[in-house]
């Protein structure tokens, strides 16, 4: 499609991406769109307060293997993302989003009920593999079936209840797990879940086929496995050793199955990867630009927990409350840049977000000490950094819809959220090896994890300058 037929199929709205039927009530799919993200982000976080429970029911798995827990969910969410973006668009929107949604639901209710680790790792795989077709399912019913007026506006919504959920993640977990122990956060899933399956099911349109093949099989496997082995090698760095067998193994993998899965895309007439997305400078911006945002955002998420709770000696409840205001202003930024930044601006939002955003974590870390500063440090830098956080990722959102023809929302998207998820794999490895390379896991080693967070935004600040729409 060339590109002025993709921006007058833009504009065309709904009956341009292929659905039909009555048109969808827009509050409808923003509501199921912002449930399922806000679903798939909480479940990357909410876990990770529970650990000390989890070790309290599994009393002799060790902690590394309880880390399994969240490694997991995050590498099927991270590998699978960008070849489920492009089977929506094949097989249909509301059909992927159906399917993962339920698929979402068994997995929480196998993880709420199992009774031993081995069987709660391999259901907290599905669920991330449920979630990776959850989100750019999500995001493309937005795009496709939201009008055009309001599609700026509607992304802000759904970037909202992403933002939300990451940083209300470890709150809601500690408050549940000391009422009802670690089985009450997957509990909690499935009555969202299944009223999320039941609003799709009598509110969207069916979905009209495209006609395309479904993705090659082996290049699915092929940047599958590559994906996941590279999020897996990068996780467990820090635990196995970076010079050990195992991880130099899995990076030896991820590499030729990686190049070689790409290049048969290049050539494949249905590809696994869309890799002709790439070709729009715009595009692969924001994609390199949500790697480094996303690697800043998780390790400071990560860091800013362990850091109350290890060195201010907060509790579980006390430290997820402390990181809650965050929440607030990355929702009001969101909205506000879907609302308010006019067209043709939007690369605005993620240049001065993820400034914003370093420059928080930069005070965190002149800042900053072994005593609690709360009031006078901790509060402030939350919220600029809070900011910060919704501006950048609704930005990029934005930034990368009007980027793509109505066909391809699905795969750009699936892509998009990829390589956020896989810089944030990157960014929680870094902060792994910097705490065991230098201070350790004292107020020094988690300031020198601050810093390392504020150079990887600023990075992200440069590289999101080439989303600058070039002049004719």
């Amino acid at each position: 499609m060339s590109r002025p037929e993709a921006a007058s199929a833009l504009a065309a709205g709904p009956s341009a991406s292929g659905d039909t039927g009555a048109a969808p009530r827009v509050g409808l799919v923003l509501l199921l769109s912002s449930a399922a993200t806000f679903l798939a982000v909480l479940d990357t976080t909410v876990v990770n307060i529970a650990f000390p429970d989890l070790h309290r029911s599994f009393t002799h798995a060790s902690v590394a293997l309880l880390t399994w827990v969240v490694t997991a969910y995050a590498v099927p969410f991270a590998a699978l993302l960008a070849p489920a973006g492009r089977v929506a668009d094949v097989v249909g929107r509301r059909l992927l989003f159906l399917g993962s949604v339920g698929l979402f639901a068994v997995a929480s209710a196998l993880c709420a009920t199992v009774a031993n680790l081995p069987t709660l790792i391999g259901a907290r795989a599905l669920q991330g593999a449920a979630a990776a077709g959850m989100m750019p399912a999500a995001l493309s019913l937005v795009l496709a079936l939201v009008p055009p007026a309001q599609r700026m506006t509607s992304i802000g919504l759904v970037g909202a209840a992403g933002s939300v959920a990451a940083a209300v993640g470890p709150t809601l977990g500690g408050l549940l797990v000391d009422a009802w122990g670690w089985r009450s956060i997957f509990l909690i899933n499935l009555p969202l879940g299944l009223l999320i399956l039941l609003g799709a099911l009598l509110g969207l349109p069916r979905d009209v086929r495209s006609g395309e093949s479904l993705p090659d099989p082996i290049g699915v496997l092929g940047i599958t496995c590559g994906a996941g082995c590279v999020v897996l090698g990068v996780t467990q760095g820090s635990d196995w050793g970076w010079r050990s067998a195992s991880v130099l193994g899995l990076i030896g993998i991820a590499l030729p199955l990686t190049v070689v899965s790409l290049a048969r895309a290049r050539r494949h007439p249905a590809p696994a990867l869309d890799v002709a997305l790439w070709r729009s400078r715009t595009f692969t911006a924001t994609n390199v630009t949500a790697f480094f945002f996303g690697a800043a955002m998780y390790a400071y998420l990560l860091g800013a927990i362990l850091y109350l709770t290890v060195v201010w000696q907060y509790s579980e409840i006390k430290a997820g409350l402390a990181v809650t205001p965050g929440a607030f202003t990355a929702a009001v930024a969101a909205l506000a840049v879907g609302r308010l930044v006019p067209s043709g601006r939007q690369w605005i939002a993620p240049v001065l977000g993820a400034l914003v955003f370093a420059a928080s974590v930069a005070g965190m870390y002149l800042l900053l000490g072994d005593s609690p500063a709360f009031l006078a440090v901790w509060l402030p830098a939350g919220l600029i950094g809070g900011v910060g956080i919704g501006a950048t990722l609704t930005g990029l959102s934005v930034v990368a819809s009007v980027s793509l023809p109505p066909h391809r929302f699905a795969a750009g998207s699936g892509l998009l959220m990829a390589a956020r998820q896989v810089g944030g794999a990157v960014g929680i490895a870094g902060l792994g090896a910097i705490l065991a390379a230098g201070h350790g896991m004292t107020a020094g080693g988690f300031l020198n994890v601050f810093l390392a967070c504020a150079i990887c935004a600023a990075v992200a600040a440069l590289s999101a300058l080439f989303l600058r729409p070039r002049r004719p």
